[in-house]
């Protein structure tokens, strides 16, 4: 059996414009995270790997694969694609202000809307129009976080290798669903076959 060795790692050029362009994304990303800053990876694959190629398939999730085992809130992976950004950019200062741009960026917009809508929802909590909101944003949250499986599920892009890891998640989806297995159980079992080579 012979190892994969580690690509290359990326080497970008960002410019004050690039940057900003970050930035500003990640503000508009922000306002779409209903029920999480995870349930936006999707844009985020689409923009920082698809798009720009700022990050590798690799890094982006390892990022959230690292950030989701930490202790600590989910929205650390954040920072790590920050982090990651600013690497390949080429300094660990670059990294820094990876960091910084893409925190701010995720965290400032939709924590002052959250506050006003928070407080305004409180106020309003009987209101016919808030509880058809909160029930219709539902399907919304959901699909977001299926579509964040799907783009963590497909690591090789390929259906005829990664065809083990859909159907784990499928049995782990329809166990959790169905039954009250509790969820470390599962984790612990998707270990087990990774670790025996089975994903």
């Amino acid at each position: 059996m012979t190892a994969d060795l580690p690509a290359a790692p990326l080497q970008i050029v960002l410019a004050w414009h690039d940057w900003l362009d970050l930035f500003a994304h990640y503000l508009v990303i922000s306002l779409m995270s209903v029920g999480g800053t995870i349930a936006t990876t999707a844009e985020m694959h689409r923009y920082l790997v698809e798009q720009h190629g700022w990050l590798t398939q690799t890094q982006f999730n390892d990022s959230i694969a690292i950030a989701q085992a930490a202790p600590g809130p989910n929205v650390l992976f954040v920072a790590l694609m920050g982090w990651n950004v600013g690497m390949n950019a080429g300094s660990y200062a670059a990294a820094a202000f990876g960091v910084i741009v893409t925190m701010v960026g995720a965290l400032l917009p939709s924590s002052v809307l959250m506050l006003l809508a928070a407080n305004w929802g409180h106020r309003n909590r009987e209101l016919r129009l808030v509880r058809a909101f909160k029930q219709g944003m539902a399907p919304l949250v959901i699909a977001m976080l299926v579509s964040t499986g799907l783009i963590l599920g497909s690591a090789n892009g390929n259906v005829a290798t990664d065809w083990p890891l859909y159907t784990v998640s499928a049995v782990a989806t329809l166990l959790i669903w169905r039954t009250r297995i509790h969820l470390l159980w599962l984790l612990a079992a998707g270990a087990l076959l990774g670790a025996l080579g089975f994903l």
